[in-house]
């Protein structure tokens, strides 16, 4: 869904639908008893506070939940916007190539079906 925003006589459209996306999926998950939190990477900082954020660890392209289960497993998860034009930046498929170097399951979901799936296959 896209919302028509007006600052100073500009118009700028803002498309909220992988945020509404990851709002579902937080849910379901959390219902499913399965534990999650984001990584929110793609908040606006001002300078002096990404400054900050970066050296605090802050690293761009990690993903944007983080789900945690049994046996000191992590799963890292990238949302992508269900219209299917979302697509990996550079720094999104280097930090998925570390995680899967590392041993650790790194999956995108853009539709229902693989958030279902998932949530299935670890129940």
């Amino acid at each position: 869904m896209a919302y028509r925003v007006y600052f100073g006589g500009k118009k700028r459209i803002y498309n909220y639908a992988e945020s509404n996306f990851q709002k579902q999926v937080v849910r379901y998950l959390k219902l499913n008893n399965i534990f999650c939190f984001s990584v929110p990477n793609g908040t606006k900082l001002k300078a002096s506070q990404a400054r900050i954020a970066k050296a605090e660890g802050m690293t761009a392209g990690v993903s944007d939940l983080i789900v945690l289960l049994p046996q000191g497993k992590a799963v890292f998860i990238e949302l992508k916007n269900p219209n299917g034009k979302g697509v990996q930046s550079d720094n999104q498929k280097e930090f998925e190539r570390v995680a899967g170097n590392l041993g650790f399951e790194y999956h995108i979901w853009e539709n229902w079906d693989e958030v279902e799936s998932f949530v299935k296959r670890v129940k």
